[in-house]
């Protein structure tokens, strides 16, 4: 199925929303159905501080939350198989669990998008966050993560 550029703009936004809702349940030990509802009434498609928030696919952004915090233990150990010796996952800030958390549950469960699409978004929502370095270590981990669940 080809991918309209409106979907993929609502598909970006969700992913980035994703990671902040991620983000903000590790901080915060927020459940996650109420994270999804203020996701709903708050943050996806709204106007907040006179930025106006892309409008997200809901359905997307709610798989991406849920199936990231239902697998997470899955998904840590995926994740911290790929890191360098003497790193451990809790040496990563939270905001990076969050996108390597994200990035890792799209390749894992949604073999609709192609792997390169989903290693693509997750380097732009790392721009959002981090410098040149840390965006190429998303790349390189989620590359190679791709090379193990998508064979």
């Amino acid at each position: 199925m080809a991918t309209t550029p409106k979907r993929s703009r609502s598909r970006s936004a969700a992913r980035l929303a994703a990671v902040q809702a991620l983000y903000q349940q590790e901080m915060e030990a927020v459940p996650v159905p109420r994270l999804l509802h203020e996701f709903h009434q708050h943050r996806l498609g709204a106007t907040i501080e006179g930025v106006e928030y892309a409008e997200a696919e809901v359905d997307f952004f709610d798989d991406l939350v849920s199936g990231a915090d239902a697998r997470r233990a899955e998904l840590d150990a995926l994740i911290a198989a790929k890191l360098s010796a003497g790193w451990t996952l809790a040496r990563l800030d939270k905001p990076m669990k969050a996108i390597l958390r994200a990035g890792a549950y799209e390749l894992v469960a949604r073999p609709d998008v192609a792997a390169a699409t989903v290693i693509d978004e997750y380097v732009d929502v790392a721009k959002a966050f981090y410098d040149a370095r840390e965006t190429g270590f998303v790349n390189g981990l989620l590359d190679a993560l791709a090379k193990e669940v998508r064979r």
